[in-house]
């Protein structure tokens, strides 16, 4: 009965929502307040709010996701038709607010935590992006469209952690191109230029996917990648380990280490182990392995360029001082 009741309730939300196309979606935005300043605060079931912000919120906080800065949260004002993700195929979307519908389709699909989706035409931010029955694609954000499998993963994870194997990759010609790899693994297998052919005998199509899979698997979880370098087919036997960097965290591979930064390269976080190196929140970094940088992509490029250890260049209030980063630092945050 309580089954029946639930499908019968969503069978009404949807038919309340599609009964007027876009034009009912943006009523829905401006009777919910969905939209504010910089911030998304989209009514859920169960008296439940989804909160993109990049400043945490004042309310009851179930739980919280610091790499998309997502929250969800405890609302007390129950909302009559509450949004939800769209678990159907779409022919199309459309990036919507109280004012605008610009109806267009995912350009690029979200790359896991480094490469937010891009839309075809350009969008209002922040928005929602939409199927015509109100359901959400996903999150248009300035950084980009935070994907509804993200969204998914958020609302249906009870404890959100995300995976990695010390590895990111793009797409290159169709192919699944690992970029760069941790140069601060030494169990690391895979190389730059290696590319993706499979999981665990699942042929993955794109980045995209590939990401998804490691990113939603659970950490400790053993698999079997398969890859092609050079002429060569190799089978590397890998380990799920838990992510530290990525979407609005930095992440240059010392995150695993316990060194965060801003997008100016100053330091926000320092673990345990870094203390020693006398290091402080608010140094500033200069150059890694002797060439100058000024972004986190900048520290992506030159990182992994070292044998033995990385060279960083700090400067704290016009002094200047190096510290060398051993392979086999261990992060004990």
């Amino acid at each position: 009965m309580l089954k029946l009741l639930l499908t019968l309730s969503s069978l009404f939300i949807s038919l309340y929502a599609c009964s007027d196309g876009y034009k009912g979606c943006q009523q829905k935005i401006i009777d919910s307040h969905a939209i504010g300043v910089n911030t998304l605060q989209i009514p859920l079931l169960k008296n439940q709010k989804l909160i993109y912000s990049n400043a945490k919120p004042n309310a009851n906080i179930l739980k919280h996701d610091p790499f998309l800065n997502l929250y969800l949260i405890k609302d007390n004002k129950k909302f009559k038709h509450p949004f939800r993700t769209n678990y159907k195929l779409s022919l199309g979307s459309s990036a919507v607010t109280s004012k605008m519908v610009i109806e267009g389709k995912i350009l690029k699909k979200q790359i896991g935590l480094n490469k937010f989706a891009t839309f075809n035409e350009t969008v209002p931010t922040p928005s929602l992006l939409l199927n015509s029955c109100c359901a959400l694609d996903g999150l248009i954000t300035p950084q980009g469209i935070i994907q509804k499998e993200y969204i998914d993963n958020f609302l249906n994870s009870k404890k959100l952690e995300y995976g990695d194997i010390g590895v990111r990759v793009d797409d290159e010609k169709n192919l699944i191109i690992v970029q760069r790899v941790d140069p601060f693994d030494d169990s690391m297998k895979f190389k730059k230029g290696d590319c993706i052919i499979s999981i665990d005998n699942y042929k993955v199509k794109n980045s995209a996917e590939f990401m998804r899979k490691i990113l939603f698997s659970k950490l400790n979880k053993k698999i079997k990648v398969k890859i092609k370098r050079d002429s060569k087919f190799l089978t590397i036997d890998t380990t799920i380990k838990k992510r530290y960097g990525g979407g609005y965290i930095s992440d240059t591979f010392l995150e695993s280490k316990g060194l965060y930064f801003s997008d100016d390269l100053t330091i926000l976080k320092i673990g345990d182990e870094f203390k020693k190196y006398g290091l402080l929140v608010g140094d500033k970094l200069l150059r890694v392995n002797s060439k100058e940088v000024s972004t986190i992509d900048g520290i992506r490029e030159n990182i992994d360029d070292f044998k033995h250890f990385a060279s960083l260049l700090f400067t704290r209030r016009n002094f200047q001082f190096f510290v060398n980063i051993n392979k086999d630092i261990k992060n004990k945050n």
